[in-house]
């Protein structure tokens, strides 16, 4: 069977390590939670089992992340909900995740929230420290659990938010691989035919001079300045990168370029249902945690990456402010899908707006799945397409070259 090493905390707070043989995660964790422990970690085993004491794991300083990363922050809010949820005060909690902190980066964070909350602060002012890390979003979300005086089942709720929005995110980058990987096969392979193929002919045309057809001359003009002149077709490359980044700092350009991805066949649609099901979910969760709608929406809009969108939200607390509602307005916008404006109006109606919202976000969660099928399947065969009528368009213009010599020579 394989080997887990796992560690947990006894109901007194003190951190057990060990080694378990079982056929899943799921058994060890039963294991432990059998023996009265509460599991943190349990991770696959690599290699044979040690003699004697069991050690820890040990990581090679060259792989240690050197911030901390979304994946951190997901298990440090796992892990202290599972801790407070056990009825560990708040400064035992942390020192237990600093000894099970995963990189130094964690460590560190981890010692500073807690010096602060040994110094009187709550746990919110002192996530709040570092907005790098913690979000306006996750801050708000802890500050309601504390005010509710329920902390441990709120970072359950915000934990469980957060493993849906990195499902979408990671749903979202998967499908992007295959095509990515295309394109740069695409890319390659002409790059070879024109830097490789190409020049082989250039002597043999070379005394063909100007009776070589056009789109001959072409490709042995494109092929001679790639040989010689790559390192300025990168500079230039990497210049327009940086520039257009550059310009996308500016509010103006940014919210034109987001206006004309909404207007894109396929990608638009796409890029929308992302947007929606993240902002649904995450107006729910605050909701659900006694933030008021107002100050929902103003957190929510600052996690929504589409300007446009999150613009739109603007005119919508206004009206809200006003009395005028807040599903009429944001159907008025006229850039939010209608279904999740009209199940958002219905649930305000209803009195039920917090699960209204979470079932727009399932439904856009579902919506994407099937976006992204519809995208990948139109993209693949342009793809493939592309790079064929390319390598034929190549290939024809040394055919018509050898046949033009070919004439020459008769």
């Amino acid at each position: 069977m394989p080997l887990y090493r796992y560690k947990a905390v006894n109901n007194v707070g003190e951190v057990a390590a060990g080694e378990l043989d079982a056929t899943s995660e799921s058994e060890i964790v039963e294991r432990l939670r059998d023996q009265g422990l509460m599991p943190m970690q349990v991770l696959a085993a690599t290699g044979e089992r040690s003699s004697g004491a069991p050690k820890p794991i040990q990581r090679r300083s060259w792989f240690a992340p050197r911030r901390v990363t979304r994946d951190n922050v997901l298990g440090l809010t796992r892990e202290l909900a599972t801790l407070l949820g056990a009825g560990l005060p708040l400064d035992r909690a942390l020192e237990i995740l600093i000894s099970l902190a995963p990189s130094p980066p964690v460590a560190v964070l981890l010692q500073t929230i807690r010096d602060s909350v040994r110094g009187g602060k709550s746990l919110s002012q002192s996530l709040d420290m570092h907005r790098d890390v913690f979000s306006r979003f996750y801050v708000n979300i802890v500050r309601a659990g504390e005010a509710g005086g329920a902390l441990g089942v709120v970072l359950t709720r915000l934990a469980e938010t957060m493993e849906r929005n990195k499902e979408l995110r990671e749903n979202v980058l998967s499908a992007l691989i295959y095509p990515t990987i295309l394109v740069f096969v695409a890319v390659a392979s002409i790059m070879v035919l024109l830097v490789f193929v190409v020049p082989t002919f250039q002597q043999t045309f070379a005394q063909a001079g100007k009776a070589l057809p056009l789109p001959t001359q072409i490709v042995i003009f494109v092929g001679t300045g790639l040989r010689k002149y790559w390192w300025l077709l990168l500079l230039f490359v990497v210049g327009c990168v940086w520039l257009f980044r550059r310009r996308l700092r500016r509010p103006s350009v940014r919210y034109r370029w987001d206006q004309r991805l909404l207007r894109w066949p396929l990608i638009g649609d796409l890029l929308a249902k992302v947007e929606v099901a993240r902002f649904a979910r995450t107006l729910a969760t605050l909701l659900a945690n006694g933030v008021t709608l107002l100050s929902g929406l103003s957190i929510v809009k600052e996690t929504m990456t589409n300007t446009v969108l999150a613009t739109a939200l603007d005119g919508v607390v206004t009206r809200l402010r006003e009395g005028k509602g807040f599903g009429r307005p944001l159907n008025e916008t006229g850039i939010y899908p209608r279904l999740a404006t009209q199940m958002i109006l219905v649930g305000e109606e209803s009195g039920r707006l917090e699960e209204m919202l979470a079932r727009v976000a399932d439904i856009y969660d579902r919506e994407v799945a099937v976006s992204i099928k519809r995208f990948l399947a139109v993209l693949e065969p342009v793809l493939i397409l592309s790079l064929a009528v390319l390598v034929l368009g190549i290939v024809l213009s040394i055919l018509m070259g050898i046949v033009g010599m070919s004439e020459l020579v008769g």
